[in-house]
Order: structure tokens, then C-alpha cells, then sequence
């Protein structure tokens, strides 16, 4: 695979993961009715913590996506946004008193264009 390969496919997959991620920490910035409803009544979360986990991921996605900070920063922000991905899916599942809710599986589609954008980007490191 060539250089330019590579860091089209890393642009392309960390676009739509930081995409992703953005939209789903929007709403809980402020935070609306929906995301109450989800993650205080439904997963028990206390509302300042809907909060920190939507900026978190906001501020996580705007540093995957600049390229001059530094690989540790990078490293972090992958951490976590896959373990905000990874809590949620456990969060939905440990509430669901053993039904499994197909919104999980949806989460966990999310992950990919992320794993694929840190795959690329070690490689774009690499190269």
C-alpha cells in the first residue's frame, strides 16, 4: 500500500469516527431532554456526568483529528473514545436485565471506522 493510500484511508476513517463520536456528545453537552432520558433515567447516570462525557468526546475527536499534536495526546484521545464506546455497550447490557438491545450492536459498529482510523494512522506514523 502506498503513502498516499494510506493517508487517504486514515483521513477517510477518522473523518467519519470523529463524526460519529461528535454527534453522539452534542446532545449531552447541554444537556436535552433525550439524552436525560437515556442516560440519567435509563442508565442511571448522574446528569453532570452526561456532561463531562460529552465534551470529553468532543474534545477527544478534535484532537484525532489534528495532525501536529504530538503520538501520546493521540494515543489518549483513541483510548478514550473506545472505552466511552466499550462503557456504553456495557452500560446498555448491564441495564437490560438480560435482553440484549439491538442498539448495542449499533455501538459497536461505531468502533470500526475508529479501529481502522488507529490502524492507519500507526501505519501513516510509520511511513
Amino acid at each position: 500500500m502506498t503513502v498516499k493510500t494510506t493517508n487517504i484511508l486514515y483521513w477517510i476513517f477518522t473523518i467519519i469516527f470523529a463524526g460519529l463520536m461528535i454527534f453522539s456528545a452534542v446532545p449531552n453537552v447541554g444537556p436535552n431532554e433525550q439524552s436525560i432520558e437515556i442516560f440519567h433515567k435509563g442508565l442511571g447516570y448522574p446528569i453532570y456526568f452526561i456532561q463531562l462525557i460529552g465534551i470529553a468526546k468532543i474534545i477527544g475527536s478534535i484532537a484525532i483529528l489534528m495532525p501536529f499534536l504530538g503520538r501520546s495526546i493521540k494515543e489518549w484521545a483513541y483510548a478514550g473514545l473506545f472505552i466511552d464506546l466499550f462503557a456504553a455497550v456495557y452500560s446498555g447490557i448491564a441495564v437490560a436485565n438480560g435482553k440484549v438491545d439491538p442498539a448495542m450492536f449499533g455501538i459497536l459498529i461505531w468502533i470500526v471506522p475508529g479501529i481502522l482510523s488507529y490502524i492507519f494512522w500507526k501505519k501513516k506514523i510509520k511511513s
